[in-house]
């Protein structure tokens, strides 16, 4: 018997360190080593089935990015240049192949959830992708993974609604925007408001075709849990029902704890706990349970790692046991 089928996946790389966006910066690789000790000590990841990242192919970003932009961050990498159309996108020679590899990663986290490999999977990359447009990068974010997540299983497993979770506490525009006209992809977030970027407005609700298809729900500064959970369970969860996914792609960002310095909510990890099982409970009443979570946001690395966990832990199904 194939141990996968009983497990969650983990999805990392030595690449997702070499990422070096420099001592000072917020999304750095002490993230990382963060999450993977506070697994490491509890014992959690012996339980996971754990994968390297491949690369990804240029066919799978272009799908979500445009070539010339795509080959625009190649070569602003490669030349040396320390950022990518925003001062916050620090870069170094390796980012490039730890972008490939964090979508790529992404990708595998796809194919193993949708053969049943793996009941669900998380991939713990770098750099993030929620704030990348189709042509531009921005706030720590070069390639969009979830959205190429999503186009691929629509592309080349025939699945025709993807639902995209984000909670992550800075909208997720990028994804928005990719998706904004077009009705098989939904998008929900949750976010503080006003924040960076500026967008995720409530009346932010798609167009065109898509007209109905994003969700935003903008939360106050100081939120709790309390306040996000009422939210999720009052509206989010009724409207991904009503969408009916066959995969739930969720952008987990765990920004939105107390102790994070880029954002003024207060969540705990219990929030981030039973998030995580609304949208495994979704996934199940829908899609067999099929769901993949990609990090998002997250800067205190106590928080992070302890975030992660109770997240990790609830896709394993031990959280259930507490």
């Amino acid at each position: 018997m194939n141990a996968g089928l009983s497990r969650t996946g983990l999805v990392g790389s030595p690449h997702f360190q070499a990422h070096d966006t420099g001592p000072a910066h917020p999304e750095n690789a002490a993230r990382l080593r963060a999450i993977d000790e506070a697994l490491r000590a509890t014992g959690l990841k012996d339980e996971l089935e754990t994968s390297l990242a491949p690369r990804a192919s240029l066919e799978s970003l272009l799908r979500v990015h445009g070539a010339e932009y795509v080959e625009r961050v190649r070569e602003r990498i490669e030349s040396g240049a320390d950022y990518v159309d925003s001062p916050d996108v620090n870069v170094c020679q390796a980012s490039f192949e730890s972008a490939l590899h964090a979508a790529g990663g992404s990708l595998l986290a796809l194919e193993r959830v949708v053969s049943g490999e793996w009941k669900n999977a998380f991939v713990a990359a770098r750099p993030p992708g929620h704030h990348a447009e189709e042509n531009l990068a921005m706030g720590f974010c070069l390639f969009n993974n979830a959205a190429i997540v999503a186009r691929q299983a629509q592309a080349l497993h025939g699945l025709e609604r993807v639902a995209v979770l984000d909670w992550d506490v800075h909208h997720g525009n990028g994804t928005q925007h990719l998706f904004e006209r077009d009705d098989s992809v939904f998008y929900a977030s949750l976010h503080e408001f006003p924040h960076y970027p500026g967008t995720g407005r409530a009346g932010e609700r798609g167009s065109g075709a898509g007209e109905g298809a994003t969700l935003n729900c903008p939360m106050d500064a100081r939120s709790g849990d309390r306040d996000w959970l009422g939210v999720f369970e009052d509206q989010v969860l009724p409207a991904l029902d009503a969408f009916r996914p066959e995969l739930v792609v969720v952008s987990a960002g765990f920004d939105a704890h107390e102790r994070d310095p880029l954002s003024s909510t207060r969540l705990t990890e219990d929030a981030f706990r039973d998030m995580t099982r609304g949208a495994l409970d979704l996934a199940r009443r829908h899609c067999g349970g099929r769901l993949i979570s990609l990090l998002e946001g997250g800067y205190d690395q106590q928080a992070l790692a302890a975030s992660v966990h109770v997240h990790l832990a609830e896709l394993h199904g031990e959280g259930r046991q507490s």
